[in-house]
């Protein structure tokens, strides 16, 4: 299986959807614990798929699927990636369940450009010790 993640912090809606598109992005899985912020302008998902993140994606031919359970809810810690880790050890396959079922690729989303910065980069080291084939987007 192959898994692909990427951020869009630092990118204009223009450019995130080429870079996907170059990519061959065919579909993304957004990560993030609050996708409904609404200062997050064009990356917000919003109350209908006809705006923010649904639309922009879906006017690329890019399909979206918000898992809200893959959330860094440690965020807020000095030591969220540590805590995030062990979340994983501990509970990786029910929180992965309904991302392994997608049809691949599949593209993590999240709002750090970079995925040392991130904790999709948990989930993409997780599952790439269950043989996942894993690119990160820069």
């Amino acid at each position: 299986m192959k898994l692909q993640t990427i951020g869009y912090g630092g990118r204009t809606p223009q450019d995130f959807v080429a870079v996907l598109k170059g990519a061959g992005v065919r579909l993304v899985a957004d990560v993030r614990l609050r996708p409904d912020k609404a200062a997050m302008g064009a990356y917000v998902r919003a109350k209908t798929p006809d705006r923010g993140i649904e639309r922009l994606l879906g006017e690329a031919g890019i399909g979206y699927v918000s898992l809200l359970e893959l959330g860094n809810v440690f965020l807020e810690f000095s030591d969220w990636a540590d805590r995030y880790r062990k979340l994983l050890e501990g509970s990786g396959q029910l929180l992965t369940e309904r991302l392994v079922e997608l049809p691949a690729p599949v593209c993590l989303l999240c709002a750090e450009k970079l995925p040392d910065d991130c904790h999709r980069r948990l989930i993409a080291e997780y599952l790439g010790a269950q043989g996942w084939n894993v690119e990160h987007i820069l």
